[in-house]
């Protein structure tokens, strides 16, 4: 299921709603809203599971002994990171993997970002390829054309690990050792505690979702719903509107907010997409709060400032990816990784920010954030 910006703009225009409401509310039915995101699951336990089944185990569980450092070492493997896009997420995740890699002593080939385009990661792993890597950890842009884009890897004997999502057709313990990835549930349902909280348990609320066929985002999105539907009577959800690309979500939120211009809060599945709905609730009604998933500077620094965004869940990107290199290293000395481990979830405010982004990063985040919390 896939709704493009112009048929959103289209019913705009035109006076339409992409959703309807069918509560004397005002608000969305519960079966329109739990039907809404692709992949809804009414079925789901404390942790989503992998994208064959799999039983998620902690990555804190995931540690090498001094004898498998030792064996890796003697090995002199070379790893390359091709990541589906950048952000501070993904620098935290890097930087995770280059101090595992520096312990193992891994030499990094390459770091790159195929700036979510399919075509462009497809070029960068052949490129990649070329330099006879042992370990590729990679983010597949497209589940779908990443089955043909990663068969190269596969072919070549070349060990993968993927973050957040695999591709389709492939199993973990064949064409790849693990997905690594965040508590995905845990962030959907701390974020509808947060949106709760953000507007004292009642008000009306809309959300932006990533309309695709992805895993971590579906599930993601959908616990948020299952939590607020659950959890929250007396919060409405008024409207839900879909995108395709991060950078088109202020496009959405105005769609949404020329409509209900009564709304007090939105969710953003991720926060580089938040970035634009942001802009544009400051333009229109700043007193509107948004919660979304990830650290990241620009929304920190709102968020430090006692602004728009509220507050955040987010996973542990520099634990995500040492773990990796370490599942890739487990799998490289004949010993089994599991094939689908979670970080943990963050529960993300201003009063503890600091904290989280040492957690999550590694690092405090930047002077104007910190400047601004002092």
């Amino acid at each position: 299921m896939r709704k493009n910006i112009l048929s959103l703009l289209t019913a705009v225009i035109f006076g339409t709603s992409l959703f309807g409401c069918s509560s004397s509310s005002g608000g969305l039915s519960d079966n329109e809203v739990l039907s809404t995101i692709p992949n809804y699951d009414a079925e789901v336990g404390t942790f989503a599971k992998g994208p064959n089944g799999e039983d998620a185990v902690a990555a804190s569980e995931i540690e090498l002994t001094d004898e498998q450092y030792a064996a890796a070492k003697a090995m002199n493997l070379k790893l390359a990171m091709l990541w589906a896009g950048t952000s501070e997420w993904y620098n935290g995740m890097t930087d995770g993997a280059l101090a595992e890699c520096e312990k193992l002593g891994i030499e990094v080939l390459t770091v790159a970002d195929a700036e979510f385009d399919p075509t462009l990661q497809a070029t960068q792993i052949e490129t990649t390829l070329s330099l006879k890597p042992d370990i590729i950890l990679s983010l597949p842009v497209d589940p779908v054309s990443g089955t043909t884009a990663f068969k190269a890897v596969v072919d070549s004997g070349t060990t993968l690990v993927f973050a957040d999502n695999s591709v389709n057709d492939y199993k973990a313990g064949e064409e790849y050792v693990a997905v690594c990835t965040g508590d995905q549930y845990g962030m959907g349902r701390t974020c509808a505690e947060l949106i709760a909280e953000a507007i004292g348990g009642k008000g009306k609320i809309g959300i932006i979702y990533y309309d695709a066929d992805y895993t971590v985002t579906n599930n993601r999105d959908n616990q948020f719903v299952r939590s607020v539907v659950e959890n929250y009577p007396d919060i409405e959800i008024v409207s839900m509107m879909g995108f395709a690309e991060e950078t088109a979500t202020g496009e959405v939120a105005s769609a949404m907010l020329t409509q209900n211009p009564d709304l007090d809060a939105i969710f953003v599945s991720w926060d580089v997409a938040a970035e634009p709905v942001v802009a544009e609730i400051r333009s229109s009604n700043p007193d509107i709060k948004v919660v979304t998933i990830d650290l990241g500077e620009n929304n920190d620094l709102e968020m430090a400032n006692g602004g728009i965004v509220y507050g955040k869940s987010a996973d542990v990107p520099y634990q995500i990816g040492g773990t990796m290199v370490k599942a890739a290293v487990l799998d490289l000395l004949g010993e089994d990784a599991p094939g689908y481990i979670v970080s943990d979830a963050l529960r993300v405010t201003k009063d503890n920010l600091v904290e989280c982004w040492v957690k999550a990063m590694n690092c405090e985040p930047g002077a104007d954030i910190m400047n601004a919390l002092k």
